[in-house]
């Protein structure tokens, strides 16, 4: 039995844990991987302490003070379910059943998915949904970035680097995204942003030859040896099925980071908190740990 399962080691994961076992609580983390998405970030420019760091460093450091504390890392699990009787939360992973008096729920997001013919067939032969993975696989090709806000952007700046030449595809009608971001990209003559424009089709033979888009009503073919789909996140709740969420699917909280249900809370991007930042977060979840630690003084 313990006090307090964190579910997710990205920032908000990570930062509740670590604030748990400080307020001297018996914590475990359960998590498919550490850092989440803050760990397939490129450059990192807006983190406080870091005025340049990127993605895998900053998760490398997150973990690093995850490892001072006597916290109980349970990794390459993934939870498939959470369910709460009586004063007892219920975690069931795809690996074990865990019991916790609390729980801070701290999944994050996942990419979400093109849903076109092709998308499926070529996943790991020329597309990808992580540019920090894969960007150095396509040095010296044409590629495509498909997207239009910051993922998208942090994919092209990692890109611009790497590929030949990068094609961002973008359905509406223009970028969107940091101002600082967008200018450099927009500013760099290896890119070339297809505002308007959509992804109807990926193609080759054993990888990638190219898309099929349509753009102004005209179906015309780009010739791509990768492509980068980075058109937004889905939150990782499906296994929590009594939290009220919003049309998104992401866990309403109050300024507490409180659930509907008592005893459960949630932090980060699988939350409804404005602004989706590896800094709010971090911060999110350093709230969730204080809010489970006034739980668990009244209830134990």
């Amino acid at each position: 039995m313990y006090d307090l399962i964190v579910i997710g080691a990205g920032p908000a994961g990570i930062t509740a844990a670590i604030y748990a076992a400080r307020k001297k609580i018996d914590v475990a983390v359960i998590t498919k991987d550490i850092g989440g998405q803050a760990a397939l970030s490129g450059d990192i420019e807006n983190y406080t302490g870091y005025q340049f760091i990127t993605g895998p460093e900053l998760a490398a450091k997150f973990e690093e003070h995850l490892n001072k504390f006597a916290i109980q890392l349970k990794e390459n699990e993934e939870v498939i379910e959470v369910q709460k009787k009586e004063a007892i939360v219920w975690v069931k992973s795809n690996k074990d059943i865990y019991e916790a008096k609390t729980v801070i729920i701290a999944s994050g997001k996942r990419s979400r998915e093109l849903g076109v013919p092709g998308e499926k067939e070529f996943k790991n032969r020329g597309l990808t949904y992580c540019a920090t993975c894969d960007a150095p696989l396509f040095s010296g090709k044409d590629v495509a970035v498909i997207g239009g806000g910051n993922s998208a952007l942090d994919a092209a700046l990692q890109l611009m680097k790497i590929a030949k030449h990068t094609y961002i595809i973008n359905i509406t009608s223009s970028l969107t995204g940091d101002p600082i971001m967008r200018e450099k990209v927009e500013s760099s003559k290896s890119v070339t942003v297809l505002n308007n424009t959509q992804v109807t089709e990926v193609f080759g033979d054993n990888l990638i030859k190219g898309i099929k888009i349509k753009k102004a009503g005209k179906q015309e073919e780009l010739k791509v040896e990768g492509v980068f789909v980075e058109i937004g996140l889905i939150p990782n709740t499906a296994f929590v099925q009594e939290l009220d969420k919003n049309e998104l699917g992401e866990i309403k909280v109050n300024a507490r980071n409180e659930t509907n249900i008592p005893g459960i809370f949630a932090a980060g991007d699988v939350t409804d908190v404005a602004e989706k930042q590896i800094i709010i977060a971090a911060g999110e979840g350093s709230k969730a740990a204080l809010s489970a630690f006034r739980y668990l003084s009244k209830v134990r």
